[in-house]
Order: C-alpha cells, then sequence, then structure tokens
C-alpha cells in the first residue's frame, strides 16, 4: 500500500505535465460545448501538477489539500472521458471497450486518491 500512497503524486505530476509537452493529444478529448479548449488543457496540467506536489507532501493537511485538488480534477476531467467513449470514431487507436471501460476505471483513481491522502497507520 506505501508504494500505491508513493506513486500517486509522480503520476499526476507526470500527466499535468504532459498537457504542457503534448496539448495536441488532449485536444480531441474536448466536448465541443466546452469553450477555450487549450485553456482548459493547461488548467488540468496545473491542478494535476498542483495536487500531485501538495498529495505527495508528507504533512497530513497539504495531502488533504492536494486529495481535494485532484478529486476535483478527476470530475472535472470527466467530460473528456465520455466524449472519448461517444466520439469513438476519433479515438480508432484505442479498442471501443477501453474507451468505455475509462469511465467505471475514472473511481479506481479516485480510490487511489482517497487512500493516498490518509495518513498511514502508525504516524
Amino acid at each position: 500500500m506505501r508504494v500505491i500512497r508513493a506513486l500517486c503524486g509522480p503520476l499526476f505530476i507526470f500527466a499535468g505535465v504532459m498537457h504542457f509537452l503534448r496539448p495536441e493529444l488532449y485536444r480531441p478529448m474536448m466536448p465541443p460545448w466546452l469553450p477555450a479548449h487549450d485553456e482548459l488543457i493547461y488548467a488540468s496540467g496545473v491542478t494535476e501538477i498542483a495536487g500531485g506536489l501538495a498529495i505527495a507532501c508528507p504533512e497530513p493537511r497539504v495531502r488533504r489539500i492536494g486529495g481535494i485538488i485532484l478529486l476535483l480534477t478527476l470530475a472535472g476531467v470527466f467530460p473528456a472521458n465520455v466524449q472519448m467513449a461517444i466520439d469513438h470514431e476519433r479515438f480508432r487507436q484505442i479498442p471501443r471497450p477501453a474507451l468505455l471501460a475509462r469511465l467505471p476505471f475514472q473511481l479506481v483513481f479516485v480510490a487511489w486518491v482517497l487512500a493516498a491522502m490518509r495518513t498511514p497507520a502508525g504516524r
């Protein structure tokens, strides 16, 4: 469990950095009804980096704030996962079952963040 917690922060930091290095990967995922696609891509990158840094912090209050940031970010990017499932023709390189599986799999990320927010036993 300790390793799983330890990987949470770095994974979200990496994902957030990718929003800046490869924003073109995220543009097709953006629902057409959302405005300012590039700005939202960068904003979600910032929140993933900030949340990842905070959840990796040993201070419980900071880790809790980081977890809240990441939970809100996961909720905020969920429409992009829905868009990918709806608009599966644009994502032919990903099997349709995988696109559909991304939706409930977000609950795994939520559980992971919740676990990483907790203070390890014995502290």
